[in-house]
């Protein structure tokens, strides 16, 4: 495994299928002490953006696997102040042996990681979220048994982080990825053209037809609340709702990496329905991301 995690892009198929197996496994033996690869270490957490199962599950996990997390609130630190990401990614790597950053710009990684000479993990950029998707395809794979082939729908703004992501690991994996949004939200064409297993699809009902897996996320991502009443007239018609669903396989299963804005995106009777497996999926998170860091600290 490459020394960073940035974008998904940085595993290969083989090492995707090692995470899945370290995550499984690592699930199955929760509360097992004597596994602790990262003992010794200590670990900089650099958040610029709020988060709730993003920083829970990687201090918990971090600290499970023997670690020390320490959290770093960005706009606290001097970076936030106006010292160079580079000049602070110098600093911290002569103090830390790790860094998980979620914050704004994926520009601002890229230098993190090429300055500091220690692991970085993209936990969240404006453009990325590796670990997320890669959570995502565990899943998928936990509750299928396989992955390639799966047919996974996204609905919803085809244009952001999840769904760039979404790209790049249907690359990786194989799944059969259709993102249904509008025009306006289309995803990336240049990065969706380089995988012949990805579509965008205009209506959401031949989307789903058909799909093993229906995926949403929320119509404003933070920093883009000024554009809500724009998004929220464009995106309506890709709300997750009972009537949608009933155009999937029977046996479809709905997932939303959280948090959810009940009545927007999706509805309620869908998100607690028995076809959901939003909890799973966030519970997931945990057991990825201690797979992803054991397997960048034993590269």
């Amino acid at each position: 495994m490459q020394r960073n995690l940035l974008t998904v892009d940085d595993l290969s198929r083989d090492e995707l299928y090692q995470m899945f197996e370290l995550a499984a496994k690592l699930k199955r033996e929760r509360g097992n002490d004597n596994f602790k690869p990262l003992a010794g270490k200590t670990i900089g957490m650099i958040f610029a953006k709020s988060s709730t199962r993003t920083r829970v599950s990687f201090e918990v996990g971090i600290h499970e696997l023997g670690g020390y997390p320490m959290y770093l609130e960005q706009n606290k630190m001097q970076v936030g102040r106006g010292e160079t990401v580079a000049d602070t990614a110098r600093v911290l790597g002569r103090y830390l042996h790790g860094i998980v950053i979620r914050t704004y710009e994926h520009s601002d990684v890229e230098e993190l990681a090429s300055e500091s000479g220690i692991p970085v993990i993209n936990a969240l950029t404006n453009d990325y979220h590796p670990c997320q998707i890669l959570t995502d395809l565990f899943t998928i794979y936990e509750f299928s048994g396989k992955i390639e082939g799966v047919k996974l729908v996204y609905c919803g703004d085809g244009d952001n982080n999840m769904a760039n992501s979404f790209i790049l690991g249907a690359g990786l994996s194989g799944v059969e990825l259709v993102i249904a949004a509008p025009e306006a939200y289309k995803p990336n064409q240049e990065l969706m053209d380089k995988f012949p297993n990805v579509t965008w699809e205009k209506d959401p009902i031949k989307a789903v037809t058909d799909a093993d897996y229906i995926y949403t996320d929320v119509w404003v991502s933070m920093g883009f609340e000024e554009e809500k009443v724009e998004r929220f007239r464009e995106l309506q018609p890709y709300q997750v709702n009972s009537e949608l669903i009933k155009h999937a396989k029977p046996e479809v299963k709905v997932l939303h990496c959280l948090p959810a804005h009940r009545g927007e995106e999706i509805t309620d009777d869908v998100m607690d329905s028995d076809k959901s497996i939003v909890f799973d999926q966030a519970e997931n998170r945990l057991h990825t991301q201690k797979a992803i860091l054991t397997m960048l600290f034993n590269s």
